[in-house]
Parts: C-alpha cells; structure tokens; sequence
C-alpha cells in the first residue's frame, strides 16, 4: 500500500481497523476508527457469520459506510494461515504478526489479558497502516498449495525425531539387564534368542514391550521410506515449476533431493527476493551488530528466520566443502578459516551457509551457476 494511500485513508477516517486475540472457544476483537475509542466484542471461535455481523455492526456503531474497508490483523499461532483465507473471502485486509516482533513491557510484572493484548494489537495495527510499516514483521502467506507442499518434509522431521526415540528407548530397556545392543534391521530375529546378562532369557514383559517398541520403530521407518520415495518420485518427473526447481537445485553435486525439496518447498518455490539481504535475513543468518557508546562487538547471527531453512544451509555448508573443493565458495572458506580452531570453523561455515544460500537463490531464480561448481550432468559426463 502506497503512502498516498495511507494518507487518503487517514484523513478521510474512513478505515475500519480491527485486531484479533485468538482462543479455543472466542475470539475477541478490537475496532476502532484511526486512535479513536476501541469498541470490544466477543465471537465464538471459527464462526465465520459471527464474524462478520460483528463487522457489520463494527461499521454501523462507528458511522461509517457499509462498503467500509477493513484492516485487520492477528498473532501467528496454532490456528495457522485459515483465519487470513476466511478474512480475504470477506474482503478485510489482514496481516499476520510474528509474535515475536512486538515489543512488550520489560517489567518484571505486567498486567496481561486479551482486553490489554487486542487493545495493543490494535494501536500497533493502526500505526503500522498509517505511519510506522516497520512497527512489526507480518508472515508471509503461502498458496493452499505450496502450504500443503511443505507437509511432506516436516512429517518427515517429526517422525526422524520419533526413530531416535524409538531407538533410544529400546537401547535404554536392555540396558536395564546388561545388554548393549542396537536395533538393527535383524532385531527381530535377536530378540526371540535374546538373553540377559546372566545368559538367562529376557523377563517376558521386558520381552514384550521390546516388541511393540521395535514394531512401531518398523513403522516409522516404513512410513520416512515412503516419504522419501514421493520427494524422489515427484522431483523426477518435475511436473509442475515448483518440482522443476527442486530438480535443478539436485543437479549441483552436494545438494540431495531432501536438501534440493526443502530449500525450494520453505522459500524459492513462493517467496519472491529482491536482493542477497533479503535472502540471507529470510533464514536468520544475518549478522547483529551491537555498536554502543564504547562497546563494539558481533553478537552473531539473528536467528530470526525460517529455523528449517537455517539448520539446513549448516548442514549443506559442511557437505559443500566436502564435494565442492574446488568451487570459489570453498576456497573462500579454506583460506578465511581453513587454518583455525574448531570453534573457527564453526563460526566461518555460518558464513559460508549464508553465502550459499544466496549462490542457490541466484542459481534457482536466475540460472546464475555458483563459481566453479561442478553439476550432475558435468560429472556424468
């Protein structure tokens, strides 16, 4: 929206501006009028006709227009990105806040109720509209389907993080009767011969939650196997843009199909970038400078972005210097950091995950290929 915009609309008063505090069972909202007096009500949770009667009366209460526009706004939460497809359908003009951009009292005790909070949210949402657009990060919303893209790798992460249970607990209960032993793929057939410490049999309890435990660890493996299968599937036959971009990243030799999908599925295949900056800010792996009175010093990255996307591009970086040496970005690093400590290199393939990732954007949006990178096709032949 142009400042123009802002401008008109702040002086005719004619914008409607409503913040929403989120529950289970209502929704609170806020309106009001530029800064004049906020008008409160309450919704049930998910009802969408409720929510736009309580509009509609908004409208009537405050003497404005019927036709209206209204802005409105709400934290990022557990109800996702659905709540902003309602309001678009209902013509409202929302933003999505990060929680973690508004400021708030740094008093050890502060008074803290959905009253207080949507009275906030609606001042900062007035403000951000009128005057101050940095006065908050707003999410950026994905299409329903590149939104339901990303459900295949973070399914896969969540049940990655459920094999290392699994395992860990099946290593934890034979410990429990002096046995050290992995849960290979023959585990099943070791446990009907297995033994304690003594040489005695397992205890037939033990024996049998070590089972069950092995039985739902096989499903876990099974249901990652498919998922992987459909990302490998899907990225060969590339049938649609977001697929083909996932393909091309795959081509340069270091970059996985689960590398290659999560890189374009988090960012490239919906996030439109305007420069390096904006790139490198979008994983959190810009630096944060601290320069006051006499102190000077690099606090180190922000962490403020996409936390997949940031664990990934460490992962990569390590696995570039690997299969890329002869690449620029590699002997960027060899000769920045290659002769220092552990702690060195861990902070120069920070750095190094940062520039990379701006060399796949370039490599992805623009067919730029990254300084002596070798591809797929290339080692093949």
């Amino acid at each position: 929206m142009s400042q123009a915009t802002r401008d008109k609309d702040s002086a005719t008063n004619q914008v409607l501006y409503m913040a929403m505090e989120l529950s289970q069972r209502t929704w609170k909202l806020g309106f009001s009028v530029g800064n004049r007096k906020c008008r409160e009500v309450n919704v049930p949770a998910g009802n969408a006709a409720e929510l736009s009667e309580a509009i509609r009366k908004a409208r009537a209460k405050l003497a404005l227009a019927s036709d209206a526009p209204v802005r409105s706004c709400y934290e990022a939460g557990r109800d996702g990105l659905w709540i902003h497809r309602l309001l678009d359908k209902l013509r409202v003009d929302n933003v999505i806040v990060d929680p973690a951009s508004i400021e708030v009292n740094r008093r050890k005790r502060r008074a803290k109720t959905d009253r207080l909070d949507v009275r906030k949210l609606l001042k900062r949402l007035v403000a951000y509209h009128e005057h101050d657009p940095q006065a908050w990060s707003v999410v950026r919303v994905p299409s329903v389907e590149h939104e339901d893209d990303r459900r295949i790798h973070r399914e896969l992460e969540r049940l990655t993080k459920e094999r290392t249970g699994h395992r860990t607990r099946i290593q934890a209960l034979l410990a429990t009767v002096g046995v050290e032993r992995r849960p290979t793929k023959k585990f099943g057939e070791w446990l009907e011969v297995a033994t304690q410490w003594d040489g005695t049999p397992l205890p037939p309890q033990l024996a049998g939650e070590l089972r069950r435990e092995h039985a739902r660890l096989e499903l876990v493996e099974a249901q990652m196997a498919e998922l992987r299968r459909t990302i490998e599937e899907r990225i060969k036959a590339a049938d649609n843009d977001s697929d083909a971009k996932s393909a091309r990243l795959t081509k340069l030799v270091a970059i996985g199909p689960l590398g290659g999908w999560v890189l374009v599925k988090e960012l490239f295949a919906w996030r439109a970038f305007r420069n390096r900056r904006e790139v490198g800010a979008v994983a959190g792996l810009t630096p944060t400078p601290y320069d006051s009175g006499g102190g000077d010093r690099e606090q180190g990255i922000s962490k403020a972005g996409n936390r997949r996307v940031r664990v990934l591009m460490t992962q990569l970086a390590w696995s570039w210097l690997r299969y890329q040496p002869d690449s620029q970005l590699s002997q960027w690093f060899k000769e920045k950091w290659g002769g220092g400590s552990k702690r060195s290199r861990r902070v120069g393939i920070i750095a190094l995950a940062r520039r990379l990732l701006i060399a796949l954007w370039r490599w992805v949006d623009q067919g730029v290929t990254p300084e002596g990178a070798r591809t797929r096709a290339l080692q093949a032949g």
